[in-house]
């Protein structure tokens, strides 16, 4: 039973790879922006721990993860947490910008820096649900790719860093998903959503567990989930 750590548990994504996870008796420690969150956590998935901290505020969670009891190893931290934004970049503020690089991109990386201990003790796996946004640039997409450039730079390198010391990285890059995020972006794109047109959740899932059974010596690390045409 490996222990594994998770953003972005509360929907989408997230929600499903947790579901599954515990589904094969795995132990959870699921990350929170506030108190009423992880309560609403540990109701959804029973027998989880929660971990009480704001991706919004990276500076902050070395403090907020000090008051807490960390897991004394981890198997897996899966960053799926995520926003978007859209807009130009002649238009997009500052404020935007922070906002998302700071959720998306510098969050992340505080988090894996605090618990890169523990990752490394257990010979651990970073996994990053990146986005093909973090491969190829649109227009109006200009903040959110850049933090997902950003994010597939942030496991390369710690790939090559952490590689020696057993670490395993893999960025898994899914196209659209048919998730909470999804139906913002088409609202943002003035747009009507139909999930049916997108990947299911569930899909994605199954690339990043298929990504942490791989056997030990092996590693995928960068997989792309796309629609079917």
């Amino acid at each position: 039973m490996g222990t594994h750590v998770i953003t972005g548990a509360g929907s989408g994504i997230g929600a499903e790879i947790a579901e599954r996870l515990r589904g094969r008796g795995e132990e959870l420690w699921l990350l929170a922006r506030d108190a009423g969150r992880a309560r609403e956590l540990a109701e959804r998935f029973p027998g989880a721990r929660t971990l009480v901290g704001d991706l919004a505020e990276p500076e902050r969670l070395s403090w907020a993860l000090s008051h807490q009891e960390l897991p004394e190893r981890v198997d897996s931290l899966l960053h799926v947490a995520g926003v978007v934004d859209l807009g130009k970049v002649g238009e997009l503020t500052p404020k935007v910008w922070n906002a998302t690089l700071a959720v998306n991109l510098v969050g992340p990386a505080e988090l894996t820096r605090l618990l890169l201990p523990q990752i490394r003790l257990a010979h651990g796996h970073v996994v990053f649900v990146n986005s093909g946004a973090g491969l190829n640039a649109n227009a109006d997409w200009g903040a959110y790719a850049a933090s997902k450039h950003g994010l597939k730079a942030l496991a390369d390198s710690l790939r090559a860093e952490e590689g020696g010391a057993g670490v395993r990285v893999t960025s898994v890059y899914p196209g659209r998903t048919a998730t909470p995020m999804q139906a913002k972006v088409h609202r943002q794109e003035g747009k009507e959503y139909d999930p049916a047109r997108w990947i299911p959740p569930s899909a994605v899932a199954t690339a990043v567990l298929t990504a942490l059974d791989l056997p030990a010596g092996s590693e995928i690390t960068d997989l792309r989930v796309r629609p079917s045409a």
